[in-house]
C-alpha cells in the first residue's frame, strides 16, 4: 500500500512539473508574440510621418523620384507587416526601406537649401530618428524574449515536454546583417 502511495505521489509530481513546464513555454511564447506586436506597432508609427513627408516634398517642389518612390516603398513594406505572425524578413525589408528613405532625404536636402533650413523638415527628421530609436528598443526586447523562449524549449526537461506536448518551434531573432558588416569581431558560435 505504501508503495502505491509513493508511486502515486511521484506520478502527481511529474504531472505537475510537466504542466508547469508547458505553461512556462506558452507564457514565454506569448511574451515573444507580444514583443513582436510592439515592434509592429512601432513600425506602423512611421505611417503617421509619411503624409507629412509627402506634404513637404510637394511644398518644396521636390520631384526627385528617390524620395517619392522611397515613401511608396516604405508604405508598402509597412503594410506587409503583420502582428499575427513573426516575419523577421519582412521587418528587415521595412528597416532597409526606412534607411534608404532617410539617406535619400539627407541627400535631397543638400540640393534644397530652403528645405534643409526648414524647421518642419528638422522636426520631421528628429521624429524619424526618435522612431528609429524606439523601434530599435522594441527589437531588442523582441530578441530578448525570443532568446528566452528558444532557450526554454531547448533545455532539459523542457525539450521533452515541448517535443511531446507543446510542439512549439524555435523563433527567429531579428538580425541586421547590414549593421553587422561594420564589425570586425565575429563571435564563433
Amino acid at each position: 500500500m505504501e508503495m502505491i502511495i509513493v508511486l502515486l505521489v511521484i506520478a502527481v509530481i511529474i504531472v505537475v512539473m510537466g504542466i508547469s513546464i508547458h505553461n512556462k513555454i506558452i507564457a514565454s511564447y506569448n511574451s515573444a508574440q507580444r514583443a513582436w506586436a510592439d515592434v509592429i506597432a512601432q513600425e506602423r508609427q512611421k505611417n503617421k510621418i509619411l503624409p507629412e513627408l509627402e506634404r513637404i516634398a510637394e511644398q518644396y517642389k521636390i520631384h526627385e523620384s528617390s524620395v517619392l518612390n522611397g515613401i511608396t516603398e516604405l508604405r508598402t513594406a509597412l503594410k506587409g507587416l503583420s502582428s499575427e505572425s513573426v516575419d523577421v524578413a519582412q521587418l528587415k525589408e521595412a528597416q532597409l526601406k526606412t534607411r534608404s528613405l532617410i539617406n535619400n532625404l539627407y541627400a535631397v536636402s543638400e540640393n534644397y537649401p530652403d528645405l534643409k533650413a526648414s524647421t518642419i523638415y528638422a522636426n520631421l527628421m528628429k521624429e524619424i530618428a526618435e522612431q528609429q530609436d524606439n523601434i530599435g528598443a522594441a527589437i531588442r526586447i523582441f530578441n530578448s524574449n525570443v532568446a528566452d523562449f528558444n532557450t526554454g524549449i531547448e533545455v532539459f526537461p523542457n525539450s521533452i515536454i515541448n517535443n511531446n506536448f507543446t510542439k512549439k518551434q524555435k523563433l527567429n531573432v531579428f538580425s541586421d546583417s547590414e549593421a553587422a558588416q561594420g564589425f570586425e569581431y565575429k563571435p564563433n558560435f
